[in-house]
């Protein structure tokens, strides 16, 4: 069970050239790293973004014209503001619940350690 409180919070959406995104209507990747070096991905959409996605699907014919969306890491939340995605993960982090939403990837590489705030890796 994951009860780790150092953490590094990368939102994919932060990224992006214009840097604002539509909160209601959005997918954006999370990935979580904590000091042990361990990494945890997975991708929250809005529950709207999910309804734009059939739309979309529907006149371009993927996913058997909208009949199905599939993604892998799938988070659906209310909202995709940064605060309510640190809720999110704080929440299933306290309830033990964080493992079985996101995927463990492998770890940091010592030589990614310039990515992350000044003494954020434990050795």
């Amino acid at each position: 069970m994951i009860e780790k409180s150092k953490k590094h919070i990368w939102i994919e959406a932060e990224e992006w050239e214009d840097a604002e995104w539509d909160i209601e209507d959005e997918n954006t990747d999370v990935k979580v790293t904590f000091s042990d070096r361990t990494v945890w991905m997975a991708t929250f959409f809005t529950y709207r973004n999910i309804e734009s996605h059939r739309e979309k699907n529907a006149e371009s014919g993927e996913c058997m014209k909208g009949a199905y969306y599939q993604a892998s890491d799938m988070v659906l939340i209310d909202i995709v503001s940064k605060e309510r995605i640190y809720e999110v993960i704080n929440y299933l982090i306290d309830n033990g619940e964080f493992e079985s939403v996101f995927t463990k990837y492998p770890d940091v590489d010592s030589e990614e350690d310039y990515l992350y705030p000044e003494n954020f890796f434990f050795n």
